[in-house]
């Protein structure tokens, strides 16, 4: 059984998932801090919350296909 507290999460972090394939990337954000203050040991949102920061300082191309290429180890 799945606590209400993970489905919160989850709901949160489709959120952010969907803007993020959007190249919405001030909403994705947002919607993986919300799943952070629900549970702020989420590795996935913390991933994609981080990822998101770098998209809006560095954003990708138009023709973005949605991977990240790591720049640093």
């Amino acid at each position: 059984m799945i606590s209400e507290q993970k489905k919160q999460v989850l709901e949160f972090y489709a959120e952010g998932r969907k803007h993020y394939k959007l190249m919405q990337f001030d909403k994705a954000r947002d919607a993986f801090a919300r799943a952070l203050r629900v549970d702020p040991a989420d590795g996935p949102s913390k991933v994609y919350y981080d990822r998101c920061k770098h998209y809006i300082e560095n954003p990708p191309p138009e023709d973005w296909d949605g991977v990240f290429v790591m720049t640093t180890k």
